[in-house]
């Protein structure tokens, strides 16, 4: 079960990731593979915080429902680059597997948080 938490609690949260994230990217070594998983991972992972703040702002439950939909695909985007990065080897599955697992927690509250909202909003 997913621990209730404030939005502004979410939103620490989620800017702690996107900072895990870029620090994650710098660790990567240099050549072009791990060069183009580095700047799509970076772009997705601080989106998460972007989009998570946005959906904050809504205007309306849909428009909230539209905003946490897009946190949603970039957590688990980061989540994608970060498998890849322990499947080919990049970088060692210890050192990615929390971050991992955290993109893959963000995506789920993201997930729950939408579908409250539809719910409440019926």
């Amino acid at each position: 079960m997913i621990a209730k938490m404030t939005p502004e609690e979410l939103k620490a949260r989620c800017k702690q990731f996107s900072l895990r994230v870029m620090r994650l990217v710098r660790a990567l070594p240099d050549d072009r593979v791990s060069n183009t998983i580095a700047n799509q991972l970076v772009r997705s992972g601080t989106s998460v915080a972007a989009n998570y703040r946005a959906a904050c702002l809504a205007k309306s439950p849909a428009d909230f429902a539209y905003k946490a939909g897009i946190a949603v695909e970039e957590s688990d985007e980061s989540a994608l680059w970060m498998e890849l990065l322990i499947e080919d080897n990049i970088l060692p599955a210890k050192q990615v597997e929390s971050l991992l697992q955290e993109a893959n927690e963000l995506t789920a509250i993201f997930c729950a948080s939408i579908k409250t909202s539809r719910q409440n909003n019926r």
